[in-house]
């Protein structure tokens, strides 16, 4: 969950995910590309080398995040479009940056307005994503 700020720069299926909430939410995706490029040979390793926020981890996670959605929520979620699917950018700060012409549909601006990230786990639920 996160402050929201304007992201002119994105297309409308984009997000800027801050790099602190991308490498928690996708972690246990890194540390599996980590000791799948024999990077690391276990968890702990892998792990240290997060916590390190070595170069290699940074770019497993653009990779992960090229082919994962995920979805962002405005609470109050009273309607379908209180909760959409993107495609995530790795960006600085702490904010999740938007392209201003989607906060319509979940009712939000830039005055301080926190969404929240979901990430879809299972192949079915990732596919209903690109869908939506």
């Amino acid at each position: 969950r996160s402050v929201i700020v304007v992201g002119p720069s994105l297309s409308l299926h984009q997000c800027g995910l801050p790099r602190e909430i991308a490498i928690e939410l996708f972690q246990t995706f890194v540390i599996c590309g980590l000791i799948r490029q024999h990077v690391a040979s276990n968890i702990g390793i892998a792990k240290s080398k997060i916590r390190e926020k070595e170069p290699i981890v940074w770019e497993i996670l653009q990779e992960i995040m090229r082919g994962h959605p995920v979805l962002l929520n405005r609470a109050p979620t009273l309607h379908r479009l209180g909760i959409q699917a993107f495609q995530p950018i790795l960006v600085g700060g702490r904010a999740i940056c938007l392209h201003p012409l989607v906060c319509k549909g979940f009712n939000a601006d830039f005055d301080g307005d926190q969404m929240a990230v979901h990430v879809p786990l299972s192949f079915e639920s990732q596919a209903e994503a690109r869908l939506l």
